[in-house]
């Protein structure tokens, strides 16, 4: 009989979870909800920040049960290598795709980075960060889970890839969020139920969670925003719940995509906005 306590259904016990962008933002709350429920983790990040955390994070958890990759993932050929040695040395059974450029090269929060004036560079580096870079992570990891009849694979998109950002929102500050960014990440949720489609028959499974706003306001290495900015003010008078969220908001959602207690969704796409998306 199944078990239907908590600690069963949501246990991540015996398993072995990819994180890519480990350490951003919403990346650190990712891989400590991994590791706090069982998970092993191998880590994935560019920034010289994931020497450290992986090693709080063994220290915490277990030396033996971190793993640590720093890459740029930008240089295909290097990751391809990289992805080809966990494959072969690894059993992934869960793969988040959480890595992305956010900055002024991807044209946020830059002059450049409107509609009228994106360049082809900008464009390019959403599709690839947004598309690209989970496609070749399912494509090098997903064979051995098709293999094991075991996967779940998590692809972190955004609301904005349901609906538009709300230009008035930006009007009179220094924010501004570019066009790629939305229309990559509607491509990755085409993608998730793209794989949910081709691969359900082998046991694996393609989820996506769609984060609203949730702004740094805490860590100044990270692009982090005033928490009196009024842009804040604007995002939290537009939630249902009046503000904006908190990383450990999205760990509930990560855990229940990542587990066996939802064993029977896939091609779904979670929304985490605090109401954003219902009115």
């Amino acid at each position: 009989m199944v078990s239907l306590q908590a600690d069963a259904l949501f246990s991540l016990e015996g398993r072995t979870a990819l994180l890519t962008g480990a350490t951003g933002f919403l990346g650190r709350t990712f891989a400590r909800t991994l590791l706090s429920n069982g998970a092993r983790l191998i880590a994935l990040g560019r920034s010289e920040r994931l020497d450290t955390l992986g090693a709080q994070w063994g220290e915490e958890f277990g030396a033996d049960r971190v793993r640590v990759c720093r890459a740029d993932m930008y240089d295909v050929p290097a990751l391809e290598s990289l992805l080809d040695d966990v494959a072969a040395q690894e059993d992934v059974s869960i793969l988040v795709n959480n890595a992305y450029e956010l900055g002024p090269n991807t044209g946020f929060n830059v002059p450049d980075g409107t509609l009228e004036d994106a360049s082809l560079d900008q464009w390019t580096r959403h599709f690839t960060s947004g598309i690209y870079w989970p496609a070749l992570t399912v494509q090098k990891l997903g064979p051995k889970m098709k293999a094991t009849r075991q996967g779940s694979i998590v692809n972190i998109s955004t609301m904005y890839a349901l609906i538009a950002p709300d230009p008035r929102l930006y009007e009179g500050t220094a924010f501004l969020n570019p066009p790629g960014y939305s229309s990559a990440k509607a491509g990755m949720l085409a993608f998730t139920r793209y794989v949910a489609s081709f691969w359900g028959g082998h046991g694996v499974r393609a989820n996506a969670i769609l984060p609203g706003p949730f702004s740094n306001t805490e860590d100044v290495t990270d692009n982090s925003v005033d928490a009196d900015d009024p842009f804040i003010g604007q995002l939290n008078r537009r939630t249902c719940l009046g503000r904006t969220g908190r990383p450990h908001e999205l760990a509930g959602a990560l855990l229940f995509l990542a587990s066996d207690a939802s064993s029977y969704v896939t091609g779904h796409a979670l929304t985490v906005d605090g109401g954003w998306t219902a009115i």
